[in-house]
């Protein structure tokens, strides 16, 4: 069995012995007609797909996820292909991470020329992809309006390290200021942050935390864009640091208000406290800017910003930059890490925050951005009955539905079409496709999405 999966055998050859189109989304339409549809199920489980997935992974892979009959294989720009040699517009883009498309040609060039020199080499020594991209970071950051004070950064290997780093920064730095009891953290409802067991208590959802329980003690849950009950739980002798997206994704595409965060800042300077943005999923150009928070005023700025996803375009990476004053309590050996900062994540980070601050990446994403939004209004406007509103900034973007609406059978015929889309909370339906996603993907897959939604 194993051998028969890595024969590799050409997809073409499947979709003809299999009789499935080669394309799930493909529908013929002119300017004057409205598109016709070829509605494609997913894979049965007596196909090459059915076969490899029940005999070769699902058997031998941990429980995680709840997944389709759908084996991903390969991908370009803003496409991507299954075993059974179906095309899909991909809406989704890893959860907001192959923000220059998959199979990028300046990356793949990175990973096989820097393969041949040098991919790691740890932590005990100095490399140059990593001192290039920690320095880059800063300056880049500064020159687009990003945390005023950048100082120094922290690379690593996901998200969620990036944020269990600013934790501990935060933890420390209340120890010293303030003694042993100025531990606590704030963070807020619908809010995510990662899975790991820090992470995991400043991400207040039931259905993450229950299985888990007890989790980190002194943490306190405030209610988003309203800065009186995050006075009612912040402390200048308890409270460590505050943690929040100023763009929730997983949460529902929920947006901070500006004079929230002016009175967060506030609030966090008067008791001492670190304030840490979570911009994982939201920065690196995702809203339109280099980070969400390049919106707001420098007195909106925080202590700590967190970052992945985007950052690696599909390698595993993540980083968490800080201030000065952060810096400062900081000792050697309070925190480490093996793989973090090795040469060819390093070098591929450069690369991406290179494209992404080249004139005019930032504009285009607010272009696409409009196109978007409007398509999205005009589908909120024809199902008044069916969806609430559209959220979000930049090329992170919701629709929201009504309670009644089930969103994961608009996500499965949409599948069926050849559009993957993903969702959020608050019945969301959430859209992060590649920053520089070509308009001819995002009308078709738009009207693909309109195409379900009346169905």
């Amino acid at each position: 069995m194993l051998r028969f999966f890595a024969s590799n055998r050409s997809f073409a050859k499947i979709a003809r012995q299999t009789g499935l189109r080669s394309t799930a989304y493909k529908y013929s339409t002119t300017k004057k007609t409205k598109p016709t549809f070829h509605e494609v199920s997913d894979a049965s489980e007596e196909s090459h797909t059915g076969q490899f997935i029940n005999k070769v992974s699902k058997p031998y892979t941990v429980t995680t996820y709840a997944r389709p009959n759908l084996v991903l294989t390969h991908g370009k720009g803003s496409y991507i292909y299954d075993l059974e040699n179906r095309k899909y517009i991909d809406f989704t883009a890893g959860i907001a991470v192959t923000c220059l498309g998959h199979s990028n040609e300046g990356i793949t060039e990175i990973l096989k020329d820097q393969s041949e020199k040098l991919i790691h080499c740890s932590n005990l020594y100095y490399n140059l992809p990593a001192g290039e991209l920690a320095s880059k970071l800063i300056h880049k950051t500064k020159e687009h309006n990003g945390l005023n004070d950048a100082s120094r950064v922290f690379l690593c290997n996901s998200g969620t390290e990036a944020n269990e780093a600013a934790l501990k920064f935060a933890r420390k730095y209340g120890k010293v200021k303030g003694g042993d009891s100025k531990t606590e953290f704030i963070t807020f409802a619908n809010s995510f942050h990662g899975r790991s067991m820090g992470a995991l208590s400043v991400t207040p959802n039931p259905k993450y935390q229950s299985p888990f329980v007890p989790l980190i003690p002194g943490i306190h849950v405030a209610e988003p864009n309203n800065i009186e009950s995050v006075k009612n739980s912040m402390s200048s002798e308890k409270t460590c640091g505050v943690i929040i997206e100023p763009i929730q994704g997983e949460g529902g595409v929920n947006s901070m208000d500006e004079t929230f965060l002016v009175e967060l800042r506030k609030l966090c300077n008067d008791h001492d406290v670190l304030l840490i943005y979570d911009e994982i999923q939201c920065g690196l150009g995702r809203s339109g800017k280099l980070w969400a928070h390049s919106y707001l005023p420098n007195e909106t700025h925080p202590d700590i910003v967190t970052m992945a996803k985007a950052l690696g375009n599909g390698f595993p990476i993540g980083a968490t930059m800080i201030t000065e004053k952060v810096e400062n309590v900081l000792s050697v050996g309070d925190h480490g890490t093996t793989y973090g900062g090795n040469p060819l994540g390093a070098r591929i980070g450069s690369f991406v925050v290179d494209e992404i601050t080249k004139e005019p990446f930032l504009v285009n994403i607010n272009e696409k951005s409009a196109k978007f939004v409007a398509k999205l209004n005009q589908i909120a406007e024809t199902n008044p009955d069916k969806v609430l509103k559209v959220k979000g900034k930049g090329l992170l973007l919701g629709l929201q539905f009504a309670e009644n609406i089930d969103i994961n059978k608009i996500v499965e015929k949409c599948r069926e079409n050849g559009l993957l889309i993903i969702t959020a909370g608050m019945n969301t339906i959430r859209f992060v496709p590649a920053l520089n996603i070509p308009d001819e993907a995002i009308d078709d897959g738009l009207a693909i999405l309109e195409h379900c939604i009346e169905q």
